[in-house]
């Protein structure tokens, strides 16, 4: 490639390998010229320009500010041009660049992909390019396009989905589009859409989820759907879903060239601000993706724990999320990338310790690592005296398991008659809170609400949390929430017996209460006990923690298992 700045006319970048000394100097001039404001090119232009992309069996080029002045000659393949590095910066959603590019094809296709995501990427004010006939070297039809200002709400469901609008093709002398007057009104359309969404009530971060799989697409979108609930759990806005289904994962992008080019152009046309990916990303990939969006990019994990930072309430759910916060956080430091996880800090992925520690240095990421898990020791320790003393009264504790949002903490409410804060939201309950529940023929238990599982918890999670875990390992009875109402309630059970197995729990004695039964579709409630009647699971029951008649018959069961419990001495 080969480009000429206006202002340095001597200054020339690239290979000039096959070209004359004559057609240098022509290229060279084409830096001194202009066309009228109003025109998108001037046919003397487009006659220059053709006559010289014929000759050298290139594509020529130039950009134009809007004064009609040439600022830049590039001069490419046959096939291709690439424009002068911008430093690839993003310029704001709400005006563009000042600049028009007019470049020749040679082989007579009109605006490529290439153009028109250049076009969006570098926010150009219009792509034009001049079709050339080969044999005499004159130019042809002028195809061009435009950005459209188009708001968030109305972009996908108009002009075809596209983020660009199309100028009727003409010969350069017959171009009757008043430039000057286009591109005011494009942008006094997009300062109406600016004061528009200056009124939005919030600062919310905003948000594309993006799911790549070479898996089945349909387990992909299931699986994005449950994202999208966790991204407005953590009260993010999703702008957009894509789900990409690849013969194999792109090790650097994960997504591959193609669709990062197509996630840069929407996430810019949407107003995105950050990216969220519905599996775990390796530091590289983090850094990679950052660097090539300029948004803020996280992974499923960092999410999680962007929630629980959220939720976390107690002294011991804060040390426990900012330890599960520093291990995940360590190996991307050590990666030596800071400046790329630096977008992180403030906002979703960038709670709790993200604010401070990202500019630390691995040593003393180390050292606080080690005071947490010294801290979280001792809180486990705490508990288990407690548990001890608790397990001296003779009472048998019960424990509320299952994924997160099936209605744990609603049910022990229903049950306890208590006030224990529950949200329709996942993750609304990290603190382990326990109630007494007086059962028919004056028994009495210890019935205790945890955390929330999901699929793919986060290791480091799962390690942080061990103390409070442990509270689970001491139950007599566990009873396994389920959401009957959700279509994945199939998914969600095998997800929780898999994490139970992983703790070393399912030995424990579980009742499968199957939570929302009032709500469920008869066709999924059939499914899901016909899973549980054949994969020989627990013994459940169907409840509904908002109408109390319901739970008469799981608290019979309860009542069975705590006798069988005395009956043999546990």
């Amino acid at each position: 490639m080969l480009i000429i700045g206006r202002k340095d006319i001597s200054g020339i970048y690239g290979s000039t390998q096959g070209l004359k000394q004559n057609q240098l100097r022509r290229i060279e001039k084409l830096a001194t010229r202009r066309v009228q404001p109003r025109q998108i090119v001037s046919p003397e232009l487009a006659r220059q320009m053709s006559e010289l992309s014929a000759e050298t069996g290139r594509q020529i080029g130039v950009l134009l500010d809007r004064k009609g002045k040439v600022e830049y000659v590039m001069v490419g393949t046959a096939k291709q041009l690439e424009l002068p590095d911008f430093g690839r910066s993003r310029v704001s959603t709400d005006r563009f660049r000042g600049l028009r590019c007019v470049h020749t094809h040679l082989l007579g296709e009109p605006l490529t992909q290439d153009d028109l995501t250049d076009l969006a990427l570098l926010r150009l004010d219009l792509m034009s390019i001049v079709q050339v006939d080969k044999e005499t070297g004159l130019p042809g039809l002028v195809h061009s396009a435009h950005l459209l200002p188009t708001s968030a709400a109305t972009l996908y469901s108009e002009n075809g989905g596209q983020p660009y609008a199309f100028l009727k093709p003409a010969v350069p002398s017959q171009l009757d589009t008043d430039f000057t007057n286009l591109i005011e009104s494009l942008e006094n359309e997009m300062a109406r859409l600016r004061q528009t969404a200056r009124r939005r009530p919030t600062k919310r971060d905003r948000a594309i989820l993006i799911s790549a799989t070479d898996g089945y697409a349909e387990d992909a979108e299931a699986s994005l759907v449950e994202l999208e609930e966790l991204a407005r759990s953590a009260d993010v806005v999703v702008l957009d879903k894509i789900v990409q289904r690849r013969p194999k994962i792109d090790p650097r992008t994960v997504i591959g060239r193609g669709k990062l080019e197509e996630l840069l152009i929407r996430s810019m046309r949407l107003g995105a601000d950050l990216i969220i990916f519905d599996s775990e990303l390796t530091p590289t990939q983090v850094r990679i993706l950052s660097e090539a969006t300029d948004l803020k990019v996280i992974d499923r994990p960092q999410l999680i724990l962007d929630i629980f930072a959220q939720r976390a309430q107690s002294r011991e759910g804060k040390l426990q999320v900012e330890l599960a916060q520093l291990k995940y956080l360590l190996p991307r430091l050590v990666m030596g990338h800071g400046s790329a996880f630096s977008r992180l800090a403030g906002g979703i992925g960038g709670r709790g310790p993200g604010e401070t520690k990202l500019e630390t240095d691995r040593r003393r990421v180390r050292t606080r690592i080690t005071q947490l898990e010294k801290q979280v020791e001792g809180l486990r320790r705490q508990r288990s005296e407690r548990r001890k003393n608790r397990s001296k009264r003779n009472l048998p504790l019960i424990s509320l398991v299952g994924y997160t949002n099936a209605g744990k903490s609603t049910l022990l409410n229903a049950l306890t008659r208590s006030d224990v804060y529950a949200e329709k939201k996942m993750f609304a309950t990290l603190d382990p809170t326990s109630r007494r529940l007086r059962l028919p023929h004056e028994q009495e238990v210890i019935i205790n609400d945890t955390v929330g599982f999901i699929r793919d918890l986060p290791e480091t999670l799962v390690a942080a949390f061990r103390a409070t875990l442990e509270e689970i390992s001491d139950s007599d009875l566990l009873l396994h929430v389920v959401d009957a109402a959700n279509p994945a309630a199939v998914q969600q059970v095998d997800s929780v017996d898999k994490i139970l197995t992983g703790l070393g729990l399912n030995a424990i004695p579980q009742i499968i209460v199957l939570n929302k039964s009032d709500i469920a579709a008869p066709e999924a409630a059939e499914a899901l006990t016909r899973h549980l009647s054949l994969d020989n699971h627990a013994p459940y029951v169907s409840v509904s923690a908002i109408k109390p008649e319901t739970l008469n018959v799981l608290a019979e069961r309860i009542g069975d298992r705590v006798r069988r419990f005395a009956a043999a001495g546990v």
